[in-house]
């Protein structure tokens, strides 16, 4: 049984940082790509970013680009999500996305508040 399991999500002031991360566990033979996406309360799921099996390649959202960061331990089985300079629309349940043994996952998600 493969599981994807977030953690670090919480509440922060505008301007302040958070790191999200994602573990993996179970029968893994394989992990290729590892991402991140988030849905706002009322809104579709939405593309944040991702990294490749090596760590060598990352794709962001234009809109996130300058401010989050991600990197992944392979040894850990583990992605991260460093995000800086969070605004109140980065409020969000952040969800992240695996493809592990040839399938897609996906993990329960952690919610990110943003707010004063």
């Amino acid at each position: 049984q493969v599981q994807l399991v977030e953690s670090g999500g919480g509440l922060v002031q505008p301007g302040g940082s958070l790191r999200l991360s994602c573990a993996a566990s179970g029968t893994i033979l394989s992990i290729g790509t590892m991402g991140w996406f988030r849905q706002p309360a009322g809104k579709e799921r939405e593309f944040v970013g991702d990294i490749n099996w090596s760590g060598s390649s990352t794709n962001y959202a234009d809109s996130m680009k300058s401010r989050f960061t991600i990197s992944r331990d392979n040894a850990k089985k583990t992605v991260y999500l460093q995000m800086n300079s969070l605004k109140p629309e980065d409020t969000a349940v952040y969800y992240c996305n695996s493809r592990i043994n040839g399938r897609g996952y996906w993990g329960q998600g952690t919610q990110v508040t943003v707010s004063s």
